[in-house]
């Protein structure tokens, strides 16, 4: 018999999912539908389909009691609805279903691997949560925790280890065991990352220190997950606390992604190379899964905590996913792109080759806010590169979105001062892209979101928008002369 708490949540979701208004969410990208919505979780293949599950408060658009919202796809573009499937009813988890991951199991059911959160309150009145790993185990739709949770708790951990920053497995199977990374702050008050391995995924033990921050990459690391991708190994983790470096890492919270080889003696990560996975505003939290045709597919959290509390008040929901990106590395570097399912929602394609801009530009069919558009850029003297190549979007007498291409010092720019927000928030940012003749630029927008994928996934970088609706027109402008070739396409889901 399911528990209180989770038929709650369930009968809430019946009461207002079949009057949600269409005309409110986004086309493509997966939001809570009502409530509020983080991290993602379970990414994962199950019975022929891609199952989704995120951070959720069914009853407030602001973080709350955390509860596991679910969603299943099989293109990654079309998401279908599922019941809530966890919620904090156990006294090891009664503060909060965190984060973690799903697979399958051999005999068929699917394994979720999440931390449970227990507030304890010390003497002088500070709250303390502390962190374990529990397991849940269901038919994809409903689940079971397992009656010998938390499989993993303070004495499993290394010396120095902390029980209050203990959280978000990402459980795998690989060479006849099951692996899992969870994320932990160490001795030295900074961020690693912790490796554990089991026989037969229910019990569980300490294996290694995967990686460590050493305080150079913020101070807590959080949603690790570990692949291997084209020869190389990689981790993703999601540091807190940053200090800014460059152009590559904004400070606060921020995403990083460690390529490296893996010593599978020492069960270690040895780096090789790090970057920033996303350069915008709005992206925390990545989760990967493995497709059965072998590609490596990442979604993450399209929102930042720093701009969380800024939201529209008529809105049902607050938090969205990005769009399923596929990954691999070149040239020792991470990229990303859209997947290419995406591509059967292409409709009413209008192009353009070779067009000189100088002045402002609008070319006549190329609007919108449900698009995927791709312009290439390159030098329209070929004596002198253009000073800066514009493009505005979700633009009306009133908002306007800026994409700024400054070859000067190789950046691209993003203002979206004048993206409809009611606060005062972060809205520009300014990240390093490779010196090229030509620049390719793949902008996809659904009704709250920009993505944005530079010369073919080198750089990502991800935007929230609220502008209305109506405000989708779109312009070139050049400081020089530039010429560009547009292709653009209308998105039917």
């Amino acid at each position: 018999m399911r528990k209180t708490t989770l038929q709650k949540a369930r009968t809430f979701e019946q009461r207002y999912h079949p009057h949600l208004s269409l005309s409110e969410q986004p086309r493509f990208h997966v939001t809570g539908g009502v409530g509020w919505i983080n991290d993602p979780n379970g990414f994962s293949f199950y019975r022929g389909e891609y199952h989704l599950f995120y951070q959720y408060n069914p009853y407030d658009t602001k973080w709350g009691p955390m509860h596991w919202g679910h969603v299943t796809t099989t293109d990654f573009v079309h998401w279908k609805r599922l019941p809530c499937a966890l919620a904090p009813d156990e006294s090891y988890d009664k503060d909060g279903c965190f984060s973690g991951s799903a697979l399958e199991l051999p005999d068929g059911r699917q394994l979720l691997m999440y931390t449970g959160v227990r507030n304890v309150r010390r003497s002088n009145g500070v709250v303390d949560g502390y962190q374990t790993q529990c397991l849940a185990v269901g038919d994809g739709v409903d689940y079971q925790k397992f009656e010998n949770n938390p499989v993993l708790d303070a004495k499993d951990l290394p010396e120095g280890g902390s029980a209050i920053d203990f959280r978000d497995p990402k459980i795998w199977y690989e060479d006849g065991k099951y692996w899992a990374v969870v994320g932990n702050r160490s001795a030295d008050k900074s961020g690693s990352i912790l490796l554990f391995e089991s026989d037969d995924a229910f019990h569980w033990k300490f294996s290694s220190v995967l990686a460590s921050c050493h305080n150079q990459f913020g101070k807590m690391w959080e949603c690790p997950d570990f692949f291997a991708l084209d020869g190389k190994h990689v981790l993703l983790v999601s540091p807190q606390n940053m200090t800014s470096m460059g152009l590559e890492f904004h400070p606060g919270n921020n995403t990083l992604c460690i390529i490296g080889r893996y010593d599978r003696e020492k069960r270690h990560l040895l780096r090789d190379n790090t970057q920033s996975i996303d350069y915008g505003t709005d992206f925390y939290a990545t989760q990967t899964l493995q497709t059965p045709d072998g590609r490596r597919i990442m979604i993450a959290w399209m929102q930042s905590w720093e701009s969380s509390g800024c939201k529209v008040a008529e809105l049902p929901f607050f938090g969205q996913m990005t769009l399923p990106r596929e990954l691999g590395i070149r040239d020792g570097r991470l990229i990303q792109n859209p997947v290419h399912e995406l591509e059967a929602c292409r409709k009413t394609k209008v192009s353009y080759q070779n067009v000189m801009i100088v002045d402002e530009t609008n070319l006549q069919g190329v609007s919108g806010r449900f698009l995927d558009m791709t312009v290439r850029v390159r030098a329209g003297n070929t004596n002198h590169m253009y000073r800066y190549f514009k493009i505005n979007v979700a633009k009306d007498g009133e908002r306007v979105t800026m994409i700024r291409h400054k070859p000067e010092n190789n950046t691209i720019r993003v203002d979206r001062s004048r993206s409809g927000f009611p606060h005062d928030i972060v809205n520009v940012r300014d990240f390093p892209i490779a010196a090229k003749d030509e620049l390719k630029l793949r902008i996809i927008m659904d009704r709250y979101s920009l993505e944005i994928f530079v010369n073919d996934g080198e750089q990502a970088a991800s935007f929230v928008i609220y502008a209305p609706i109506t405000a989708d027109s779109i312009s070139f402008s050049a400081d020089g002369a530039a010429i560009i070739d547009v292709e653009k396409y209308d998105i039917e889901v």
